[in-house]
């Protein structure tokens, strides 16, 4: 048996063999310009760590780095990020310049497990990405 997990051009491959892994990787290799970089260590964000219970997957570092890209490196937690008394609306308060960056760290955020859903709502509680406006993500 094996898993094939293809994204775009980066792929992780793995077998119950290694007789059939290393067949399946010699076929693939014939038929397309690829490099076997050993054993996984990091995929689309995920960092990868064997220990003798298996294999530990981690996304520590991916939200290290949004956090740092988005200045929150600093910031301190709190027990709840989600303000449910404020009305949020889109025709009040000041247009952002460039929304970009607020556009890409709702889209990085998007893809973080729990606690990350924690902070996907800061981001998504508001559907105006189109026309982010400061004082919705200063609530945020």
């Amino acid at each position: 048996m094996a898993y094939l997990l293809l994204y775009v051009d980066d792929i992780i491959l793995t077998a119950s063999e290694p007789g059939l892994l290393a067949r399946i990787i010699g076929s693939l290799s014939s038929a397309f310009a690829m490099t076997d970089l050993g054993r996984l260590h990091h995929f689309l964000g995920i960092t990868a760590t064997r220990d003798s219970n298996g294999l530990f997957l981690s996304q520590a570092q991916y939200t290290k780095e949004i956090l740092q890209r988005a200045s929150m490196a600093n910031c301190k937690p709190c027990t709840t990020l989600v303000d449910t008394s404020t009305k949020l609306s889109d025709t009040t308060g000041t247009l952002l310049q460039d929304g970009t960056l607020y556009r890409q760290l709702a889209g990085l955020f998007s893809i973080l497990p729990s606690p990350g859903r924690i902070l996907r709502m800061q981001f998504n509680k508001s559907v105006y990405l189109c026309t982010p406006l400061v004082n919705l993500i200063l609530l945020s």
